[in-house]
C-alpha cells in the first residue's frame, strides 16, 4: 500500500507541476492536465474509468467538448454530456461527491451501463464556492467504493478543479490584456486621425482668406491670447504683399486697438483710423502699409472665455459696414470652434501618450487640469465612490474656491438615464464657495451597481443656470471616459503584476525549498559528525580529559555550538517550506512576536486596535517571524531606544496592520529597494538570522494573498503597512 500512495503523491506532485505551466509559453494545456488527472484515478481505482466535463455555472450547462476520459469500456459518444438529472447535476447542485449506491433514485447513464459501468461515484469540481466541472469514476463491479479510494481520488477532484480555475482565470487575463492592447491601438489610431487634420494656424488663415473674400478687405490678422503672459500672439495673417506683421506681440497693458476689444468684449468697426481716438494707438500691420478703416472682433466662448481678437485692415476709409461686422463676429465664432477643437484634440493626443506612460496619478491630474483649461472653470476635481461616500482624488482650483475631501453620502443623482447631469451644487456638495455659482456639471465615470457610480468628474462652476452647453457635454464626456480609462489600465496591471508576482515567489520558494533541503541535509552530514567524533575522544582520552580541564571545556563547547548550530537552521530553514493556513489572531500573534523579539529595555511597544480584528488566514509561527522582524528593524532606526506603535484597522475586504516608529524614517526612492533580496542596509544581521528581511516578509504576505508597502517621507519616521484579505469562511 505504500508503494502505491507513492505513486499517488508522484502522480499529484506531477500534475502539480503541469498545472502551474498552464498558460507559459510553450507550456502544457487545460487539456493536457485534465488528461493526466483522469490517467492518475484509474490508477488509484484498478479496473475503473473516469470522465471529465467542465461546466459553465453562469449558462448551467457542461461543455460536451469538454470531454476527457481514461479507462478501457466508457466510450464517448458525439455530443454527450451530463443528463439534466443525472449524477453531475446533482453533485453540482449539493456540492458533494454524490456515490451511486446511495441514491436510490438515480440511475447510472444506459449507455455507461451498456458499456458495463456498474458502479459510480461522481465527484464536483468546486473553486471558491463555484463549479467548473465533474469527474466521474465507473467500476465494471458493484461494491462500495473505499474509504482511502475515495480520499485519493478527492486529492484529483482538487488538482482538477485547480487546473480548470487556473487556466480559466488565465483566460480571463488575457482576454483583459487583449482589450486593453486593442483600446491602446485604438487611442493611437485616434491620435493618427487627429494629427492628420489641419494645423490650428492652417485652419485660422483659410477663415482669413474668407473673410477677405466676403468683406472686400486687404488684410487680416488672428491673435490668441497668452493670459500667462498676458500678451496677444499673432498666430496667422493674411494679405497681398503682407510679409511678418509689424508687432508680434500686443501687450494687454498697452494701449492698442486689439488690447481695447479684449478688455471691452465687444466688437469695433473704425471707418477712419487717423481719426482720433484711434490714431494714437492704433499700430500698423506692416510699416510700409498705410492703412485706414479696420474692422475687430473678439473671440468668445460660449461659456464667456476670451480667446484672441479678429481683426480685418483695408487702405480705404470706410471700407467696412455694419454687415461685414456681423460676418466677421460669426467667422470669429467658426474660429474660435477651431480653436476649441485643435485644443481638444492636443489634449487628447496627449492623454493618450500619457495612458501608455504614466500612472494613473498622473493621468487623473493632468485631466483635470485640463478640464479647467479646455471650460474655464474656476474649479474641477475627481472623487471616487468609496465606503458610499464620494473621496477627492485630484483636483484643481483657484481663488477663494475650496475643495473638500468628503462630496457626499448619497449617490442617487446617478439614478438616471443622462450621462451628464446639470445639478444644483448644494444638492450634492458644498466642495466650493457657494457664492460663485449654483450650479455644477457631474459626469459619472464607471459604474458600481450597488452605488450607481464609482467615481464623479464635477466641474465648477462652467456655466449660468439653465444654459444648454454641448460644447461642454462633449468636453466633460470624453475627459470622463479618459478618466475611466486611466483608472481601468492602473487597475488591471495591479492585478497583472499582483499575478506574476505571486507566481514567481510560487517558483521561488519551490526551488529555495528544493535548496533548503540539500543544505539541512549536507549540513546534518558534515556537522552532524562533530557530536560523534567529540564523544569518541572523550570515550577513549578521558584521563588526558580530566588532567585538562582547558581541553575539556572547549570540546564540550563545540558541541554544544554544533548542536546548537543544526537547531538555528531548521529552524530558520522551516519558514521557506510551505505554510499551513490557519485561522490566526493577529493580536495574539503580535504579542507573541514582540516576545520574540530582541527589542532591548528602552523600546517601548504601544499596542492599539487589535483586539477586535477578526481573525486572518495564515501561519502563526511564520507571521510572528515577520512582525518580529519589523519590529527589530524599527529598533534599530531608532537606535535601540524609542517607541513602536501597531495599530489595526478592517475595512470591507481587508485587514490591516501597521507597524510605525520614530526614526529617521527612509528615502521614497528607497522604498521599493528594501524588498529586494540583494538589498542590504549595512548593517550586521542578527545573530541566528539568515538574513532575508523584508524581502521575506514581502514574499510570505504575497503567498497569504496580502500585501506590505512603506510609508515614509525619509525624514518622520517609517510605518509599513501590512494587509490581509478578510477570511470568508471558516478555515
Amino acid at each position: 500500500m505504500s508503494g502505491k500512495l507513492l505513486g499517488v503523491l508522484e502522480n499529484l506532485n506531477r500534475i502539480g507541476r503541469a498545472i502551474n505551466q498552464i498558460g507559459a509559453e510553450a507550456g502544457e494545456n487545460e487539456h493536457v492536465v485534465l488528461q493526466q488527472i483522469v490517467e492518475s484515478a484509474i490508477k488509484v481505482v484498478p479496473g475503473s474509468a473516469a470522465v471529465i466535463f467542465t461546466y459553465d455555472a453562469a449558462k448551467k450547462s457542461f461543455d460536451p467538448q469538454s470531454r476527457v476520459s481514461a479507462g478501457e469500456f466508457v466510450q464517448g459518444l458525439a455530443g454527450e454530456r451530463p443528463r439534466q438529472k443525472g449524477f453531475g447535476f446533482r453533485a453540482i447542485e449539493q456540492k458533494r461527491p454524490i456515490l451511486s449506491y446511495e441514491e436510490a433514485d438515480l440511475e447510472i447513464d444506459p449507455v455507461k451501463k451498456q458499456q458495463g459501468a456498474l458502479t459510480l461515484v461522481c465527484f464536483p469540481l468546486i473553486v471558491a464556492n463555484e463549479p467548473v466541472g465533474v469527474l466521474y469514476v465507473y467500476l465494471k463491479e458493484e461494491r462500495c467504493f473505499t474509504r482511502l479510494e475515495l480520499l485519493m481520488l478527492e486529492n484529483f477532484t482538487n488538482q482538477a478543479a485547480m487546473a480548470l480555475y487556473q487556466a480559466r482565470h488565465l483566460a480571463n487575463v488575457s482576454r483583459d490584456l487583449a482589450r486593453k492592447e486593442e483600446q491602446m491601438a485604438r487611442l493611437q489610431r485616434a491620435s493618427m486621425i487627429i494629427s492628420s487634420r489641419l494645423r490650428l494656424e492652417e485652419t485660422l488663415e483659410a477663415i482669413l482668406q474668407m473673410a477677405l473674400e466676403v468683406t472686400n478687405a486687404q488684410y487680416g490678422i488672428f491673435r490668441l491670447l497668452d493670459p500667462v503672459r498676458n500678451v496677444l500672439v499673432t498666430r496667422a495673417f493674411a494679405g497681398e504683399g503682407l510679409g511678418h506683421p509689424f508687432v508680434q506681440e500686443l501687450p494687454l497693458d498697452q494701449p492698442s486697438i486689439s488690447a481695447w476689444v479684449v478688455q471691452n468684449r465687444q466688437s469695433v468697426l473704425i471707418p477712419d483710423l487717423t481719426a482720433q481716438p484711434w490714431s494714437r494707438i492704433y499700430y500698423p500691420l506692416d510699416a510700409n502699409l498705410s492703412m485706414k478703416s479696420e474692422l475687430a472682433v473678439p473671440l468668445i466662448s460660449s461659456s464667456g472665455r476670451l480667446e484672441g481678437v479678429l481683426n480685418l485692415e483695408s487702405p480705404r476709409k470706410n471700407a467696412f459696414s455694419e454687415e461685414d461686422r456681423i460676418l466677421l463676429q460669426s467667422l470669429a465664432t467658426y474660429a474660435v470652434i477651431a480653436i476649441h477643437e485643435v485644443r481638444l484634440l492636443d489634449a487628447l493626443q496627449e492623454i493618450s501618450r500619457l495612458l501608455l506612460t504614466q500612472s494613473e496619478e498622473v493621468v487623473l491630474n493632468r485631466l483635470v487640469s485640463l478640464a479647467k483649461d479646455l471650460l474655464d472653470a474656476r474649479g474641477c476635481g475627481i472623487w471616487m465612490l468609496e465606503e458610499q461616500r464620494f473621496i477627492l482624488r485630484v483636483g484643481v482650483n483657484e481663488g477663494n474656491i475650496s475643495l473638500k475631501t468628503i462630496v457626499s453620502e448619497n449617490s442617487c443623482l446617478f439614478d438616471s438615464d443622462e450621462e451628464i447631469l446639470l445639478i444644483p451644487a448644494e444638492t450634492f456638495l458644498n466642495a466650493m464657495d457657494q457664492s460663485v455659482s449654483s450650479l455644477a456639471w457631474a459626469v459619472p465615470i464607471g459604474s458600481l451597481p450597488e452605488y450607481g457610480a464609482g467615481g464623479v468628474l464635477l466641474v465648477y462652476p462652467v456655466l449660468s443656470q439653465g444654459a444648454e452647453k454641448e460644447w461642454e457635454k462633449k468636453v466633460l464626456s470624453l475627459l470622463a471616459h479618459y478618466a475611466e480609462m486611466a483608472i481601468f489600465f492602473s487597475s488591471h496591471q495591479r492585478e497583472l503584476r499582483q499575478a506574476q508576482e505571486q507566481r514567481s515567489v510560487a517558483e521561488m520558494f519551490a526551488a529555495v525549498g528544493d535548496i533548503a533541503t540539500n543544505l539541512l541535509h549536507q549540513l546534518n552530514n558534515k556537522i552532524g559528525t562533530i557530536p560523534v567524533r567529540i564523544q569518541s575522544i572523550q570515550d577513549r582520552r578521558k584521563d588526558l580529559l580530566a588532567e585538562d580541564g582547558y581541553l575539556s571545556n572547549h570540546l564540550a563547547e563545540i558541541e554544544r555550538s554544533a548542536t546548537e548550530a543544526m537547531r538555528i537552521v531548521r529552524k530558520n530553514l522551516s519558514h521557506l517550506h510551505p505554510v499551513q493556513i490557519v485561522p490566526v489572531n493577529l493580536a495574539s500573534c503580535i504579542q507573541e512576536a514582540i516576545q520574540m523579539a530582541n527589542l532591548g529595555a528602552e523600546i517601548e511597544v504601544q499596542v492599539e486596535n487589535l483586539q477586535n480584528l477578526p481573525e486572518i488566514a495564515g501561519a502563526q509561527y511564520n507571521l510572528a517571524l515577520a512582525f518580529a522582524n519589523l519590529l527589530e528593524n524599527a529598533s534599530h532606526a531608532m537606535g535601540g531606544k524609542g517607541k513602536i506603535v501597531i495599530s489595526g484597522a478592517q475595512s470591507s475586504s481587508w485587514v490591516e496592520v501597521i507597524v510605525r516608529d520614530f526614526g529617521p524614517g527612509i528615502p521614497p526612492e528607497m522604498h521599493q529597494r528594501i524588498f529586494e533580496l540583494n538589498f542590504s542596509s549595512g548593517s550586521p544581521s542578527h545573530a541566528g538570522k539568515l538574513g532575508f528581511g523584508l524581502y521575506w516578509v514581502k514574499a510570505l504576505m504575497i503567498r497569504l494573498g496580502g500585501n506590505i508597502e512603506v510609508e515614509s517621507d525619509g525624514i518622520n519616521g517609517t510605518a509599513f503597512r501590512l494587509k490581509f484579505p478578510l477570511r470568508r469562511r471558516p478555515l
